[in-house]
């Protein structure tokens, strides 16, 4: 029988599956591009935001990417408002949550924080920027880092993405940086309720504008009037003459801008001899309001100057720097314009104008300290002829040792003759009260008086009381006051004896 030869089939080569094509290198780049900002926006969404308090307010900031950069600060329920601050593709988000109600509390029980209120703010927001930014990079970086790891399935394309995002967020940043425009916030752009903002308070640009009109229509007001008052005066008993010393007496301005333009108009419409200020020229005595003492240089008389309860000796030290200036203190004093003047601070620093315990009683000896000195000054031969303190209280102890007596504080007008021959005269506020103004339903006046001596016997021969309108008003009133012992048949009244008292 045969055999069958079986012949066993050599297996041949098993076929290899088709190699897989690569992708070209630029849909590459496009799938790495598209990982890296994908993952880089999810990252800040989920992590890239910061709550900063910002003065009295609790915020949220956030970057967001964008096409046109800026910043939107967002005021739930009112709406938001757009700034044009940079160019970059990311912009800035700025959530106002709520008024922290203990921050806000602690501003109005100590209102002499407000002065750097603006400090505070901007060390706020510079801290919570920098926050923002170290956070952001963390999220980007993890964000794309996560979503690499999630497509491409190997450690080193993922850190990749990670890196490239970071590398993007810091080329945004260094492009906001560069293309930063602080004036931005001159022209936002509003939206919901807060668009008729612009209406209601105009922008910032609008307001300043008006602000410096109003300071100056309100200087021309005072200078017409009282060129209308010249000629239709009918005071004829006492005429001021060419050799009448001329004292423009000034206090309480309060940090109002506008009171130096009505001073120097007043200066230059009675051509004043010298400008006698009562105090609290300052708000709250800090050495970031001190700019606002310069243009006293510039007002065309001598500046006689005492301390109110929110002048501090650091304002008090820099105006002994300004030239033309004259600081009155502990009862010592100066001649200035053919006058001599004495005067004494305020003992009381009060700029968050609490009433300390035993006030009074205080301003009760500074003004004995100067009745004191005037007694002295009396003594040796070369009498006072004006005493000036802040306090009407403390005024009130010069009585018999002085012919005249200046003080403020009151924020209204007076005149008293006391008890000893010593006449007091309480100035209003020049400032119109500075801030103050709004607190109540109507704007305090802006007050100031032009008082007459006669050159010969220094004594004072009249006054002319100026009043203007309050903050936004444009109204004037000019009026002649003589005292009792200058009208027409009246017996001068014996000169104030230092030992009256």
């Amino acid at each position: 029988m045969a055999r069958a030869t079986t012949t066993a089939a050599t297996p041949g080569p098993v076929p290899e599956l088709a190699a897989r094509p690569h992708p070209r290198p630029w849909v590459r780049a496009a799938g790495l591009v598209a990982v890296v900002l994908l993952g880089a926006w999810l990252g800040l969404l989920v992590v890239g935001n910061v709550r900063v308090p910002v003065g009295p307010m609790n915020t949220t900031m956030t970057l967001r990417p964008s096409l046109t950069g800026g910043t939107k600060i967002n005021v739930s329920p009112l709406g938001a408002l757009e700034l044009q601050s940079h160019h970059a593709p990311v912009r800035l988000d700025v959530n106002v949550d709520q008024l922290d109600p203990d921050r806000a509390q602690a501003l109005v029980d100590h209102p002499e924080r407000l002065s750097g209120l603006q400090q505070e703010v901007a060390h706020d927001v510079e801290r919570g920027t920098l926050d923002l930014a170290v956070r952001s990079c963390a999220a980007v970086v993890v964000g794309a880092t996560a979503l690499g790891l999630a497509v491409y399935r190997r450690p080193r394309p993922a850190l990749g993405a990670g890196g490239l995002a970071l590398t993007l967020l810091v080329a945004s940043g260094g492009t906001a940086y560069a293309t930063w425009n602080p004036d931005s916030v001159l022209e936002p752009r509003f939206s919901g309720l807060l668009s008729s903002a612009p209406s209601l308070v105009g922008n910032a640009r609008s307001i300043v504008t008006e602000f410096d009109v109003y300071q100056q229509e309100l200087a021309r007001l005072v200078t017409n009037v009282t060129k209308l008052y010249d000629v239709t005066s009918t005071l004829p008993a006492y005429q001021p003459d060419p050799s009448t010393i001329r004292v423009l007496h000034v206090s309480d301005i309060h940090l109002n801008p506008a009171s130096w333009k009505i001073i120097g108009s007043l200066v230059r419409q009675y051509q004043v001899n010298v400008i006698v200020d009562s105090g609290d020229t300052m708000d709250h005595g800090t050495a970031a309001e001190n700019g606002f003492l310069d243009p006293i240089e510039d007002l065309g008389a001598p500046y006689v100057w005492v301390r109110g309860n929110h002048d501090s000796l650091a304002t008090q030290k820099y105006l002994q720097g300004l030239k033309n200036v004259t600081v009155l203190d502990d009862g010592k004093a100066k001649t200035v314009a053919g006058l001599r003047f004495a005067g004494i601070g305020d003992p009381q620093y009060t700029p968050d104008r609490d009433k300390k315990p035993g006030a009074d009683a205080s301003e009760e000896l500074a003004g004995a300290r100067l009745a004191s000195a005037l007694r002295d000054q009396t003594a040796a031969g070369t009498p006072a002829d004006v005493a000036i303190a802040h306090e009407p209280s403390a005024a009130r102890e010069v009585d018999g040792t002085v012919p005249l007596a200046l003080a403020g504080h009151l924020h209204h007008e007076d005149m008293e003759v006391m008890k000893y021959g010593t006449r007091l005269r309480t100035e209003g506020s020049t400032g119109g009260s500075g801030l103050r103004a709004v607190e109540g339903k109507h704007p305090d006046p802006i007050q100031a008086s032009i008082l007459y001596f006669d050159r010969g016997t220094r004594r004072l021969q009249a006054w002319d009381q100026i009043e203007l309108g309050g903050l936004g008003l444009t109204t004037a009133e000019v009026s002649r006051h003589l005292p009792k012992e200058n009208q027409p048949g009246a017996t001068p009244s014996p000169t104030p004896s230092p030992t009256a008292r």
